[in-house]
């Protein structure tokens, strides 16, 4: 079923729970435009707003997940028009690097389902995604290097060593060189890798897991090891996770996923 739609990004509800937002242009490889991006922030704004949705699938139509951005002509993002170049750059800048910000902050969790190419700001949403399954037709690279800007860009210098190791983010970064699906898998980029032909399955799959979790439980964890990255502090990191206990085990879900477990059958979540 279709939620919404763009020219350039494409929602539908695969089942009522979870939302698949999709960009589409797959002549491009799903090069990014100020158009798309702006599509993007709409449909994740949608998903995120949505009490019903608990998981969001993220990915790209035809043989690409994301080329980054496109370099034959970007556009215009909204409220930079009339602004000085400084400030257009800026504003431009913000449009699409707080992407990945909101992407990181929606409680759902985010799968990205790489079908393909993810570079520079492709990358950069593969990073952001809260769990990351590509086929082996994958590849991936930094990029922003390559055209002349900074390596460091959309959010990449933070994410990336923290998902792969300084030590290979740097290599990648510094280099923009490319690397495979298999490469992914191995530095922990990935969390698997298969076949195109199983990517949807195995995507499926792994949202079976993240509904059998109750709503908070699930938006809390994400919030939490996110959060733990940047707590300096293990004592701090507790006692987050103590109150995240806390605020669960007093909710109607906690004693419905408890009486399924020892049930043997599957929970019914009232979000309550």
């Amino acid at each position: 079923m279709t939620a919404g739609a763009g020219d350039e990004v494409r929602v539908s509800l695969p089942r009522a729970e979870v939302r698949r937002i999709e960009l589409v242009r797959p002549e491009r490889l799903n090069a990014m435009t100020a158009g798309m991006v702006e599509q993007l922030h709409d449909a994740l704004g949608a998903a995120e707003r949505d009490p019903r949705c608990r998981v969001v699938v993220l990915t790209g139509a035809g043989r690409g997940f994301c080329a980054g951005l496109d370099l034959n002509g970007y556009g215009e993002p909204p409220g930079v028009r009339g602004s000085g170049d400084v400030h257009a750059h800026l504003g431009t800048q913000r449009h699409i690097a707080s992407l990945v910000q909101r992407i990181r902050r929606m409680p759902q969790p985010v799968v990205a389902q790489v079908n393909g190419a993810a570079a520079g700001g492709g990358l950069a949403l593969v990073c952001a995604a809260d769990l990351r399954i590509a086929s082996t037709d994958a590849v991936f690279a930094v990029s922003f290097i390559r055209v002349g800007f900074s390596g460091c860009d959309i959010g990449v210098s933070w994410m990336l060593p923290r998902l792969v190791g300084a030590g290979r983010a740097h290599e990648l970064m510094l280099t923009a060189r490319r690397f495979d699906a298999d490469e992914a898998l191995r530095i922990g980029l990935l969390a698997d890798v298969v076949a195109p032909q199983d990517l949807n399955a195995r995507v499926g799959s792994a949202v079976d897991d993240l509904l059998a979790a109750p709503p908070l439980s699930l938006a809390l964890t994400k919030q939490g090891m996110w959060l733990s990255l940047e707590i300096p502090s293990f004592d701090a990191a507790v006692e987050l996770e103590n109150r995240q206990q806390v605020m669960t085990a007093l909710t109607g879900d906690q004693g419905e996923a408890m009486s399924a477990y020892r049930d043997r059958r599957a929970p019914s979540y009232e979000n309550r």
